[in-house]
């Protein structure tokens, strides 16, 4: 089993979703940590190479929560959102630029951990 590792505020954002969602992208997170692929995971493209995102809807809601599993040993979760945006099926870009900031942020620490 990989390790997650929770980059930023990923982890107090996650414990604001309702229980239901936090316990599926919870449950989520431990068939992705046992090398499985869920079926409500899909590539994430534009951040880098082998960020993916796990797609939970509840009472007419989107959340979200990205993570990169080709960086170290780890599985880092890059960031957790609620999307807002009904007409549009892009990421809003502040969330990109987040995400793509705790991308470079979780290689660092990858090489912190290789290095000890």
């Amino acid at each position: 089993m990989r390790k997650v590792d929770w980059v930023g505020d990923s982890h107090k954002r996650i414990k604001e979703f309702p229980e239901d969602v936090q316990w599926s992208i919870g449950n989520t997170l431990r068939m992705v940590q046992g090398g499985e692929t869920p079926t409500n995971v899909k590539p994430l493209k534009g951040v880098g190479s082998g960020v993916f995102e796990i797609v939970e809807r509840h009472r007419g809601n989107a959340y979200r929560a990205v993570y990169a599993v080709q960086i170290g040993e780890k599985i880092y979760v890059l960031h957790v959102f609620q999307k807002k945006s009904k007409v549009d099926i892009k990421t809003p870009k502040p969330d990109i630029d987040l995400i793509k900031q705790r991308y470079n942020q979780a290689q660092d620490l990858a090489k912190d951990d290789s290095e000890e």
